[in-house]
């Protein structure tokens, strides 16, 4: 799975750099993503020079040097391994509304190209927990409060020790923000995604299940193990 959605991705970034002077691209920091991520590390003939980085949530109240910050994590899994041309991380700082308005402004300068994304437990997309979901979000960027099911599952990621230790509030792009790209690469890995999974390409599309938001982008490649394939 890894290796064939990382394929795919790399596929694509030569493509577009082959017609276009750069690629502005966003990765989701999660387990479920290790995999694909090191096939395109090692992937041949990208000129990644040519290629800036983003990521899509951050939680607020984590100590910079954190281990379960996203952005180190991706520093750990890509970010520091690629010779990007420019890295934009999410630092909530002291004023994550101050952090907010950056990010949207940094990520409005130029087309997004390509999404790199799962699926959460309870369905969301990037921190869009149902709860807090807005498939029709007007700005771009916001902070949000994580539901007790998306804060469990950092526990079940390995990222936290308990519940308690993960942090309530994050920083997200919103679901329009990351459907507004050109093409999303979904790699969803994991028995515990199944019923997400499912839900996501059957449920009514609302921000009760916020996957199913993906059905509406033109140009969505799914990608599952066999455990995470819902059964017939």
């Amino acid at each position: 799975m890894g290796a064939a959605a990382a394929a795919d991705v790399a596929a694509d970034l030569r493509a577009r750099l082959a017609g276009q002077d750069g690629v502005r691209m966003v990765f989701a920091a999660a387990p479920s993503q290790t995999e694909m991520l090191d096939h395109l590390v090692a992937a041949p003939g990208i000129d990644w020079s040519r290629v800036t980085a983003f990521h899509m949530d951050e939680y607020l109240g984590l100590p910079a040097e954190a281990p379960a910050r996203f952005a180190n994590w991706l520093d750990r899994a890509v970010f520091t391994r690629l010779p990007f041309a420019e890295v934009h991380r999410i630092d909530p700082g002291d004023d994550p509304d101050a952090t907010v308005a950056a990010y949207t402004k940094l990520l409005a300068e130029a087309p997004i190209d390509v999404v790199c994304l799962g699926i959460g437990q309870n369905g969301h997309l990037a921190f869009n927990d149902p709860p807090v979901a807005d498939l029709d979000d007007p700005v771009a960027v916001k902070v949000v409060e994580l539901d007790r099911t998306c804060r469990e599952q950092q526990v079940d990621d390995g990222a936290f020790a308990s519940v308690d230790d993960v942090p309530t509030h994050a920083i997200t792009l919103t679901i329009p923000r990351l459907l507004d790209a050109s093409r999303l690469f979904c790699v969803v890995p994991g028995a515990t995604k199944r019923h997400a999974v499912a839900r996501a390409l059957h449920a009514p599309v609302s921000a009760a299940d916020p996957a199913t938001a993906l059905r509406t982008h033109a140009d969505v490649t799914l990608y599952l193990d066999v455990e995470a394939a819902p059964r017939a």
